[in-house]
């Protein structure tokens, strides 16, 4: 069966995508920059991709028309706190007209659990979004989760930043509020399980769990799992906009996915009962056992996908992803560069593992300072991390970078500042050879945006001395 999946590069699509190739389908990848498609199964013989934008009618052109089987994936709730309705809206309806001229028979969507009169503006989204599919000539099958708790989700990440940070939480009232979670792995089966089943045609399935639990009693049982003592009070006061900082502050979410977040986590996410998980053979994961498995895939250093891996901050346009060069009109730079005799593979080892647990080798208080205050004017921070210890991947979140080329068998590594900037800001790394000595080259650049811009590189140039001098030698004399 040949499949189209929107939202390849997703935190469900980077799951779906392996098990759709296991199962021997054809499937065809649907992104909206071919540059940061990283996926394992990328020379599959079963596999294309395809660059498309689904705000761009035109731009889905390029998109087959023998399709069987079509997953919806695409939501926008990480880009804006404001608007992310009307894209999502044209998102639909720019599908709905590509598929119509298809001979696609079945829309696979997973939308959110909507069972009460008075929805958040995120659940109220994708109700909406499900109204527009529906006026698709094609069956549709829609499947309803709440919190889906899986290495590298949203949720769960939450979660585990309170409980593993947190001794002591005065928590918001909300905490008390009632929903379903369910298992990324249970999820990835009903997607699968759907397919092309006649019983599913033009219906609509709540999916979750086989327990219904308070964000509260959540947080406890992620605790008792890790064996964490941890005492938890909730207050009444917290509204919900002090409810989105005490999220950013102490979590790795952005703040727009917080204040959303909030805004959904305020209203009951229970299933309507159905018989779908027994109709598909689908045994219900319980939590606690689904969050023993989310902790040892992140031990295992095994987290396949992120909720980072979207483009979630706003501040990088999705076009700048397809440059490998950073820009020299009207920018400041400084340049480091470095002898090396140690083998060129353990300074690339070295690069390949900058941020996270492992810092950036010197003056790593500083780096948490700077990530601090980028966090109190609204930035994506330091918390994020990375999504894995040494792997990198381009289109990775890297602290508050974003990772623009990750060449390890040239030894080349380029990043984007994703922080709160009067200006853009790359850093590049890479491996120099000059007249048989090696080098390591260190390039920061700094495209100023107005006056402000100019007088920040000034004030904080003094700083760029140390700090990059430091990081440039740290990495040359780091050893396990």
């Amino acid at each position: 069966m040949k499949i189209l999946l929107t939202g390849a590069n997703g935190y469900i699509g980077k799951r779906l995508l392996p098990i759709l190739l296991e199962q021997g389908h054809r499937v065809v990848c649907c992104v909206r920059n071919k540059d940061r498609f990283q996926a394992k199964e990328v020379d599959h013989p079963n596999l294309e991709v395809f660059e498309a934008d689904l705000l761009n009618l035109a731009s889905l052109s390029v998109l087959p028309v023998d399709i069987d089987v079509s997953y919806y994936l695409i939501h926008s709730m990480l880009h804006n706190t404001k608007g992310f309705e009307d894209l999502e809206k044209k998102c639909a309806r720019n599908f709905v007209e590509y598929l119509d001229k298809t001979q696609n028979r079945q829309i696979i969507y997973l939308s959110g659990i909507s069972n009460v009169e008075i929805l958040s503006k995120h659940l109220d989204s994708r109700k909406q979004v499900e109204e527009i599919l529906k006026t698709s000539s094609s069956y549709h099958t829609i499947l309803r989760a709440g919190i889906i708790v899986g290495s590298g989700s949203a949720s769960f990440e939450i979660i585990r930043d309170l409980v593993e940070k947190l001794a002591i939480m005065v928590a918001p009232k909300w905490l008390l509020t009632k929903c379903q979670p369910i298992a990324i792995r249970n999820v990835i089966s009903f997607l699968t399980g759907v397919i092309d089943r006649q019983e599913c045609h033009n219906q609509t399935f709540d999916i979750g769990g086989p327990e219904v639990l308070s964000y509260k009693e959540m947080l406890q049982q992620y605790a008792e799992v890790r064996k964490l003592p941890r005492i938890i009070a909730t207050l009444p006061i917290m509204t919900p906009r002090l409810s989105s900082y005490w999220l950013y502050f102490i979590t790795s979410t952005s703040y727009n996915l917080a204040l959303n977040l909030v805004d959904s986590m305020k209203i009951e996410v229970i299933c309507r009962p159905n018989n779908l998980a027994s109709t598909l053979g689908i045994r219900l994961m319980p939590y606690k056992e689904a969050i023993e498995l989310a902790t040892g895939r992140i031990k295992q250093q095994m987290v396949i996908s992120s909720w980072t891996d979207a483009l979630s901050s706003g501040i990088l346009p999705n076009e700048k992803m397809k440059y490998v060069e950073p820009p020299d009109f009207g920018c400041y730079t400084d340049n480091k560069r470095y002898k090396f005799t140690n083998n060129p593979e353990q300074i690339i080892e070295n690069i390949w593992a900058l941020g996270g647990d492992r810092g950036w080798y010197y003056g790593n208080w500083l780096w948490h300072l700077r990530g601090l205050l980028d966090k109190l004017f609204g930035g994506v921070g330091l918390n994020r991390g990375r999504r894995h210890p040494t792997e990198i991947v381009m289109g990775d979140s890297l602290d508050f970078w974003r990772v623009l080329l990750a060449d390890k068998e040239n030894g080349r590594l380029l990043l984007y500042a994703e922080m709160l900037l009067p200006g853009e800001a790359w850093l590049e790394f890479s491996l120099v050879k000059k007249k048989g000595e090696n080098y390591l080259s260190q390039k920061a650049t700094f495209r100023p945006k107005g006056i402000m811009g100019r007088l920040y590189w000034i004030l904080s140039y003094p700083f760029h001395i140390f700090i990059f001098k430091g990081m440039a030698k740290g990495i040359i004399k780091y050893k396990k």
